[in-house]
């Protein structure tokens, strides 16, 4: 078969991810691999695509190979993808599969994401393989690639691809136009609206304008595509040692003084191809020279978008991520598709503001948890490196590590060896209910007690 292979990773041959690839192609000279360094020359597919169109008609097989960037694929891949749609050259019934490297940090968004635009396409698609970064230097690594080649050969011959969604529903575009009245404003807080359009999305820039109508408290739009990116991140580290980008564009300064010193950041954008416009993945990329620290942490979020979004649950997974690993308090998504939008503006607004001024959080769910314990585990492995997201982590007491906590430890094998004898086993079983909620009991008592007094105030 003819291979081609989509090397979204911006290091060009130096990607982790391609040695994967590199690895089959050794095993497996019998199919012609091919790859495109579609990552490292995103610029020249820009200014002539037709190289890659002429790969790609020629491909049986299209494999992305990328690393996971902020729960997506690199912007690098994102834009080359734009180009393919934009191009229009035909994919139909080609297979496709993708192998990534990570920490498995929302891998299955990024998976998702290729899977959806596949099969948008018209592409077959067969299910990647999602590596850790060093799989390939362990025995069990080199065997589960060799599975999933073997796997893939075993599909293209004999069928078993993933089906694709069910066809959404037509939906006639929204025309929405503003109809809600300025409200006063009042010092002391700002909101920052980070955008990627404007006039060329009327309806959403009519939301946006609602929200700001809305809001009482001042706000600005930030739009993305008025700020001079100079490329997209390279995955070079130098940020973790410097603190500084290696561009010389200003972003990192710009991050930092114009959207995260706000008190409350939105993210308007339409949805485009399962997420929204590229420039919109290079400042989530690029938003890498904080390292992996939470520096948005209690700062409230929220979201005014544009198109189908209860069909895109795949970009609801990431936009709650997101926030959950950030520390941000999701206040609400607001879209297009309601019967009353400008309802779900102003309740938006008024939970913006509520959230703001009450300085709401809830605990992490397992997006929050699991993404955290991730990012736990691979500080504390690299701290000689990521010297500043070590020292962030120390502060924050983010290195929870069970092991640490000697004094539970020590209380469960007290209470295991106790129920291990068997009479003490049948009289603490009734009992053992009681004991647990316990110390509930005196949480509960002391607000009982707290509520006597405030109402005796």
């Amino acid at each position: 078969m003819k291979i081609l292979v989509l090397n979204g990773s911006p290091k060009g041959k130096n990607s982790t991810t391609l040695q994967t690839v590199r690895y089959l192609q050794t095993l497996h000279p019998e199919h012609r691999f091919a790859v495109l360094p579609v990552g490292q020359h995103i610029r020249r597919y820009e200014q002539d695509f037709s190289p890659a169109r002429k790969a790609l008609a020629g491909a049986d097989v299209v494999l992305f190979c990328y690393p996971v960037y902020t729960f997506l694929v690199p912007y690098q891949l994102q834009r080359f993808l734009e180009l393919v749609r934009a191009d229009g050259v035909d994919l139909t019934g080609k297979i496709a599969t993708q192998i990534t490297t990570s920490k498995h940090f929302y891998d299955v968004t990024a998976h998702r994401f290729v899977e959806e635009t596949c099969f948008d396409l018209g592409m077959r698609v067969v299910r990647g393989l999602s590596a850790d970064m060093e799989d390939l230097l362990s025995r069990k690594g080199q065997e589960e690639a060799r599975m999933f080649f073997q796997q893939l050969l075993f599909t293209c011959a004999h069928g078993g691809f993933l089906p694709p969604p069910p066809a959404r529903p037509a939906r006639a575009p929204a025309a929405y136009q503003p109809t809600l009245p300025q409200a006063e404003k009042r010092p002391g807080k700002e909101v920052v609206i980070v955008t990627c359009c404007g006039e060329e999305a009327p309806t959403l820039a009519h939301m946006v304008q609602d929200f700001q109508a809305a809001l009482p408290y001042p706000s600005r739009v930030v739009n993305l595509q008025d700020f001079p990116f100079r490329g997209g991140c390279l995955g070079c580290l130098r940020c973790a040692v410097t603190g500084k980008c290696i561009y010389p564009d200003g972003f990192d300064d710009f991050l930092r003084t114009q959207i995260q010193q706000a008190d409350a950041i939105v993210y308007a954008f339409p949805i485009v191809n399962h997420y929204t416009h590229a420039v919109f993945k290079c400042y989530d990329d690029r938003q890498f020279c904080n390292g992996h620290r939470t520096v948005t942490q209690g700062t409230p979020v929220a979201y005014l978008l544009q198109g189908d979004y209860r069909h895109e649950p795949n970009l609801q997974m990431v936009l709650e991520g997101r926030s959950e690993v950030g520390g941000n308090y999701l206040c609400g998504v607001v879209t297009d598709e309601g019967e009353d939008i400008s309802a779900a503006i102003q309740s938006l607004a008024d939970n913006l503001t509520f959230a703001m001024e009450h300085h709401l959080r809830r605990p992490a769910n397992f997006y929050g948890v699991g993404g955290s314990k991730i990012f736990r585990d691979l500080i504390y492995l690299m701290q000689g490196l990521m010297k500043a997201d070590h020292q962030f982590y120390k502060a924050h007491g983010a290195y929870d590590f069970p092991q640490k906590q000697k004094g539970r430890l020590l209380q469960m094998k007290l209470v295991g060896g106790l129920m291990a004898i068997p009479a003490l086993q049948k009289k603490m079983g009734a009992q053992m209910s009681r004991y647990i909620i316990a110390p509930y009991e005196k949480v509960i008592t002391q607000a009982q007690a707290e509520a006597k007094k405030d109402e005796g105030q």
